[in-house]
C-alpha cells in the first residue's frame, strides 16, 4: 500500500540574530511535511492499523527523509532533528501515532543522520491551518540542551477531515545563543548540593 499523498509543504527558517546579536553562521531549520489521505478514514473504529502501517508506513519514511537531505549537504550536517503528525478532524490521534510511531518510518531518518536519540515529536488533532509545532533535540545526545528548539508552521488547506499531515524537522545547529548549559550539569550540580546537605546533617 502507498499513502495517498496530495501536497508537499516545505518551510525553511534562517536564523541570523537572536537578542540582538548576530549568529556567527546563520542556523537553517527545515520542516517537510506530507499531506496524506488518511488511511483509515470512513471506516469507523478500525481495531488493527497494523496492514497499513507495514505496508505504507517504510515508503513514505524513505521519501521523506530523501525530501529533507536535499536541503543540506549531506546527513551529517543535520545536528538536530524531530517529527510530528497532525490528524484531520474526522480522524483519531491515534491513525497520526500509528505512521510516525514506527520504526519503519523513522528508523530511515536516523539511519541517515547516523542519530543515537530518539525522535523527540508532537501529535494531534486538528483544522485545516492548526499550528504545527516540531520539536528537535541534539541526534546524539538528549542532554546536550542547546539543541531544544521548535520549528512551527501551518498549511492553510489542510489537514482535511480526512487527511494526516505528516512532517520531519531538520536543523544544522541548536539555539542561536545557548546558556543555560545541559542537563548534566544540573546533575552534578544536584549531586553536590545532596552531598553537602548530607555532610551537614
Amino acid at each position: 500500500m502507498h499513502f495517498e499523498v496530495r501536497k508537499v509543504v516545505t518551510s525553511i527558517e534562517e536564523i541570523r540574530i537572536e537578542g540582538g546579536k548576530s549568529t556567527s553562521t546563520p542556523i537553517k531549520m527545515v520542516g517537510v511535511a506530507y499531506v496524506i489521505k488518511n488511511p483509515w478514514a470512513g471506516q469507523g473504529f478500525v481495531e488493527n492499523l497494523r496492514p497499513e502501517i507495514t505496508s505504507g508506513c517504510s515508503e513514505l519514511g524513505k521519501e521523506m527523509v530523501a525530501a529533507m537531505l536535499s536541503h543540506f549537504p549531506n546527513g551529517g550536517a543535520i545536528e538536530a532533528y524531530g517529527k510530528a503528525a497532525v490528524v484531520g478532524l474526522n480522524g483519531e490521534i491515534e491513525h497520526a501515532s500509528g505512521i510516525i510511531h514506527t520504526l519503519r518510518f523513522g528508523n530511515h531518518y536516523r539511519d541517515a543522520v547516523n542519530a543515537k536519540s530518539f525522535l523527540s515529536f508532537t501529535n494531534k488533532r486538528g483544522p485545516a491551518g492548526t499550528s504545527i509545532q516540531i520539536p528537535m533535540m541534539h541526534k546524539d545526545d538528549a542532554g546536550f540542551r542547546s539543541h531544544y528548539i521548535t520549528l512551527e508552521m501551518h498549511i492553510e488547506d489542510a489537514p482535511a477531515a480526512d487527511e494526516i499531515i505528516i512532517v520531519l524537522g531538520g536543523s544544522d545547529g541548536g539555539r542561536a545563543h545557548p546558556r543555560i548549559g545541559n542537563r548534566y550539569i544540573d546533575m552534578e550540580e544536584i549531586a553536590t548540593e545532596k552531598t553537602a546537605h548530607q555532610t551537614q546533617a
